[in-house]
Formats: C-alpha cells, structure tokens, sequence
C-alpha cells in the first residue's frame, strides 16, 4: 500500500494531509505553535487523534517520542553517521537507512523491508511516498516518517 504526504505551505505549525493511492484523506497531522521542541498530533479522519510525536529536549542527536493511545511504542534516535542518514527505531526492531542526496529511505528488520520512502524534489513544502509492505505497520511507518522529517528540518536549520 502506498501513502501520499503532503506539508501544507503558509503554515504557522507543521500541518500535513496524508491521502491514499486513491487520494482519500487518511490521517491530518498538526504541530503545536508555542512549544518547547518538536510535538505533532496525528489524526484520522474522523478528527480522533490516533498518536502522537513529541521532540525530547536537550538531547545530543534528534530523538522524538511516538505516542499511541497514550503509550510510547518507539522512539526515533538519528545516529551520528556521515553524509548517510540513519535512524534507529527504538522499541521496535526497526532501522532506517538513507540517501541523503536522493532524499530515498528504507526501514527494515533483520529479515525484511517495513517501508520505502521517497521526497519529492521541487515541490512547494515537503511531499514523500511512503511504501508500506504491511498494512499493520501504516501508523507507526507514518510516524517514523513523521519524525525523520521533523530531524531533516532541524539539521537544514542548524546548519
């Protein structure tokens, strides 16, 4: 199955809309103005809010918190690598390599591949497919995607 997300330009917060293949709205993502570090909700399409990402503060390396139904079910840590990004799923046996030059990503286990992300180049706001290879894994992949994002957006700024 496959994921389409889209940054919504002229935003105050972060504010995706993420549609199916068929382009059916599945999940609204919302940051939060006036916060200490990094927070998304998540919701569905029935306005319920499904999970939630949170930034933690005063880490060395980014690491967000994903939330669902009030338990933290993994956390994303970016290791300190060179010109290969790499995020390691904590919580979950998961690992996310990329191509930081072709903006294309794959998380995986020890046995096979979760998802394959990809951001489009030159749009207005960030835009990724998300490739998820079972559906179980939809909101923790968007999550993960989620929170790589907001760590790509941090190092763009800093640096």
């Amino acid at each position: 199955m496959k994921l389409y997300m889209k940054q919504k330009v002229f935003s105050w917060t972060d504010k995706f809309n993420i549609v199916d293949e068929q382009g059916n709205e599945r999940y609204y993502v919302e940051g939060e103005l006036f916060s200490w570090g990094k927070k998304l909700h998540i919701y569905d399409r029935t306005g319920r809010e499904v999970a939630f990402i949170r930034q933690k503060l005063m880490s060395w390396l980014p690491r967000f918190f994903v939330e669902i139904n009030g338990v933290i079910v993994a956390t994303v840590v970016k290791e300190f690598t060179f010109l290969k990004p790499s995020y390691r799923v904590e919580g979950l046996p998961w690992r996310m390599d990329g191509d930081f030059w072709e903006h294309e990503y794959v998380m995986y286990d020890d046995r096979y591949e979760i998802m394959r992300l990809s951001k489009a180049w030159f749009t207005w706001g960030d835009s990724y497919e998300l490739e998820i290879f079972n559906p179980a894994n939809e909101l923790l992949c968007l999550c993960v995607t989620l929170a790589v994002d907001c760590a790509v957006a941090q190092a763009q700024n800093n640096g």
